[in-house]
């Protein structure tokens, strides 16, 4: 039996569908895990029916970004930080709207990168992107917009030949910030929902983390502790990107300062890491699974 509790269906920028993230975590011996897509739940009612129908234990889940200050750090600038969320009532109006608008949101913050992406085209006399490409891009979007999706269609256009070129030439110069949300807002959507707000990946030195105001394990933990704590219930410890002593860290901290802790491998399907993370058992009693009901 493994766990796997951060994995991205094409609800969100993911490349498997539920269905198939399901058949892939059985075959792997997955039997606890949870689908987190960004800004997107729509996946959550399906994946809970084939929960029951393959016999596995599934946790709904959810991946917010949040845009976070800290007066010590980053000349109190805000950063981007990811915050999972596990076990809130799928029904709850007021995530489900918010939700909606942070999609919407994602929508426009394309139509900006595509223009921005077109002025670097003209720049290297390039056939730019045409309202028809907006199309087919959207086209592939089963959930929440994303630069991926972008990434993927430039691709496939044989503009670039990986979706990590696509980021390192085109998508990271012609970034546009999503839609601001704070962290109280967060966590009064997910708590409000009945829901548990998570941490993601704190020291992840690639992505959205804490490495944006400092490197620094025990200053981020700080950070936490001063500013956070009030308004979450845990840390991811285990990750795709954490090391040993990361992880071994922020396990003592969680612990230390009665925190819920939860891992998972950030799949995204390129390539298929699932259940590659060592994430124990424990874990999973923090939800209220039964271990002998596995």
């Amino acid at each position: 039996m493994s766990v796997d509790l951060h994995i991205h269906s094409n609800c969100s920028d993911g490349k498997m569908t539920v269905e198939e993230i399901f058949r892939e975590a059985i075959r792997r011996g997955i039997s606890v895990f949870s689908i987190t897509d960004h800004d997107s739940i729509d996946c959550q009612e399906h994946a809970k029916l084939l929960a029951d129908r393959y016999r596995v234990k599934y946790i709904y889940g959810l991946e917010l970004n949040v845009s976070f200050a800290h007066p010590g750090y980053n000349d109190s600038k805000p950063v981007s930080l990811d915050f999972l969320a596990y076990q809130y009532d799928i029904n709850y109006k007021p995530l489900i709207e918010k939700l909606k608008s942070l999609r919407e949101f994602r929508k426009k913050r394309a139509e900006i990168i595509l223009e921005k992406i077109n002025a670097e085209f003209r720049a290297e006399k390039m056939p730019e992107f045409t309202f028809n490409d907006m199309k087919e891009i959207e086209e592939s979007v089963d959930g929440a917009f994303g630069r991926p999706h972008i990434a993927d269609y430039m691709v496939k256009k044989g503009i670039v030949s990986s979706r990590q070129r696509a980021f390192d030439k085109y998508l990271i110069k012609c970034n546009v910030p999503k839609m601001p949300l704070s962290l109280n807002e967060a966590s009064e959507l997910v708590r409000g929902a009945g829901g548990k707000l998570i941490l993601a990946h704190p020291n992840n030195p690639r992505g959205t983390s804490l490495v944006g105001f400092t490197s620094d394990i025990n200053q981020q933990k700080n950070i936490i502790k001063e500013s956070m704590s009030k308004l979450i219930d845990g840390i991811e410890c285990w990750h795709s990107s954490h090391d040993r002593k990361t992880t071994d860290s922020y396990i003592a901290f969680a612990m230390d300062n009665n925190m819920l802790m939860t891992g998972g491998s950030d799949c995204h399907q390129q390539p298929t890491i699932m259940g590659n993370i060592n994430v124990p058992y424990y874990v999973v009693e923090q939800f209220g699974i039964d271990l002998n009901d596995i």
